[in-house]
């Protein structure tokens, strides 16, 4: 009788480490496949390739290893120059809805302050995690990575 009062509990509690060990895991893959593809403007390559918006989401899904099969549907850029580092950007989940309208991509030009920051949308499974993780009012929860950095001379 009492493990099967312990038995529920104790196997949520399993299922939500496993599940917030997957958001951390794909956090910190979001956040290294930002800045290696963030790399390729600030390098000048990204223009030289006449790269846009979609080829540089099409970057950053391609170095998002286990995670680049649902990439491109959850995934959102943004990558725009910026005249401080200290600017504050339009926040695309203001008032609790994620606005995809906000967004823009500029490569920029030699010695332009440029902003990278992607949003990734991750599934979770347990709610209660969901309540705890989520900024917007549908629950769903985004992960974010931010890079900023002067594009280097031609």
């Amino acid at each position: 009788m009492e493990f099967a009062m312990v038995a529920l509990p104790f196997c949520l509690m399993i299922f939500a480490i496993m599940e917030l060990g997957m958001v951390f895991v794909t956090d910190s893959i979001l956040e290294n496949a930002t800045i290696e593809t963030g790399r390729l403007v600030r390098t000048g390559q990204a223009k030289a390739q006449g790269m846009d918006g979609a080829r540089f989401k099409e970057g950053v899904c391609s170095r998002m290893s286990i995670f680049s099969a649902d990439c491109p549907s959850r995934l959102s850029i943004d990558v725009r120059v910026i005249p401080r580092f200290n600017t504050t950007p339009p926040d695309p989940m203001a008032g609790g809805t994620f606005n995809e309208g906000a967004l823009t991509y500029a490569n920029g030009q030699a010695g332009d302050l440029i902003l990278v920051r992607t949003w990734y949308r991750q599934p979770l499974l347990t709610t209660f995690m969901s309540q705890g993780l989520s900024r917007l009012k549908d629950g769903t929860v985004r992960l974010s990575a931010t890079t900023a950095f002067r594009n280097e001379p031609e």
